[in-house]
C-alpha cells in the first residue's frame, strides 16, 4: 500500500505541475483572459468521456489480464506452476547472480510520464486532464486496495526472503497500470504507443525478478492486476463522475476534485448552494 500511496503521490505532484500548460493549451490564447481555472476545471468535468461503449464492445480485452491472475493464483494450488518459478529463479542466479537495479522505480511511472508529456506538446488524448487524472488516481486506488489485500492475505516469501509480501508484484502492476492508462487514451492515435507503454512494464517485471523481490507468477499476477484495474476504472469513471457533477431539480451542481496537500492526495468536494 505504501508503494502505491507514493505513486499517487508522484504522480499528483506532476499533475500539479504540468496543470497551468494543460489550462493553457485547452483554453486558448484568446479565451485565457476571460476563463480562470475553475471555469477550466468544470468545462472539463462536464464534457463526460465515451468510454463505457469503447469497454462494453471488446470483451475479449479482459481475457488476457484474466488469464495472468488465474495463472498467477494457480502457483498456490498447481506444483508444476510453483516450479516454473524456481526453474526461472536458478536461471537468474546463474546468469546475473550479482545483478541489481533501481530503475523500475522509475520505469513503473514512465508510461504516466508520457501520458501527460504528450499532452503538453500538443498530442491530445481521449480524455481532458481532470478526467483522465481521475481517471488514473480511481486505478490506482483499486491496484492499491487489491494489491494490499492479497499480499497480506497469500504470505508468500520473497525469493530474497526479506519478508512475507511477494504475491503479486506492485512494482509491475502498477507499470502495467500506466501502459494500459497510456493504451487507454493514445492508442486511437498510434499502436505504437501501447507497445513503449507495455515494453516498459514488461522491462520492469523483467528487472523485479532479477533483483531477488518476485518470483515469476508474482510478476505475472501482478501485471493483471495492473490492467485489470485500469480497465475497471475506464468502466466505471464515466457513471461515478456523472454522479457526482450532476445537476439536482434546483440546478445546483455538485463536483468533486483531486487535491495534494502536506504530502497527502486528497479529494476537495464542492456544491453549488
Amino acid at each position: 500500500m505504501t508503494l502505491t500511496k507514493n505513486f499517487l503521490q508522484a504522480i499528483a505532484m506532476a499533475c500539479l505541475l504540468i496543470f497551468p500548460f494543460a489550462v493553457k493549451a485547452q483554453v486558448g490564447s484568446a479565451d485565457t483572459a476571460k476563463k480562470n481555472v475553475v471555469d477550466t476545471i468544470k468545462k472539463d468535468l462536464f464534457t463526460a468521456p465515451d468510454t463505457v461503449k469503447k469497454l462494453h464492445s471488446n470483451p475479449l480485452s479482459l481475457i488476457p489480464p484474466a488469464v495472468a491472475i488465474t495463472y498467477g493464483v494457480s502457483s498456490f494450488v498447481f506444483h508444476p506452476v510453483r516450479r516454473v518459478d524456481y526453474y526461472l529463479y536458478g536461471v537468474t542466479q546463474r546468469t546475473n547472480s550479482g545483478f541489481h537495479t533501481n530503475a523500475e522505480s522509475y520505469f513503473l511511472i514512465a508510461p504516466v510520464v508520457m501520458v501527460y508529456g504528450l499532452d503538453m506538446i500538443g498530442v491530445e488524448g481521449k480524455n481532458t486532464f481532470i478526467d483522465r487524472t481521475a481517471l488514473l488516481g480511481l486505478s490506482g486506488a483499486i491496484f492499491g486496495l487489491t494489491e494490499n489485500t492479497i499480499k497480506h492475505a497469500s504470505h508468500r516469501l520473497r525469493p530474497n526472503e526479506k519478508d512475507y509480501l511477494s504475491f503479486p508484484s506492485g512494482h509491475t502492476g502498477l507499470a502495467f497500470l500506466g501502459a494500459e492508462f497510456l493504451a487507454q487514451e493514445y492508442s486511437e492515435k498510434s499502436p505504437i504507443y501501447t507497445v513503449i507503454g507495455y515494453s516498459v512494464a514488461v522491462t520492469t517485471g523483467i528487472f523485479r525478478m532479477y533483483n531477488r523481490d518476485h518470483w515469476f507468477s508474482d510478476v505475472v499476477a501482478g501485471a493483471g492486476f495492473g490492467v485489470l484495474s485500469t480497465k475497471a476504472s475506464y468502466l466505471i469513471y464515466p457513471y461515478l463522475r456523472n454522479w457526482l457533477t450532476h445537476k439536482d431539480k434546483h440546478g445546483r451542481s455538485t463536483m468533486l476534485m483531486p487535491t495534494y496537500q502536506d504530502g497527502t492526495v486528497q479529494l476537495a468536494f464542492a456544491k453549488t448552494l
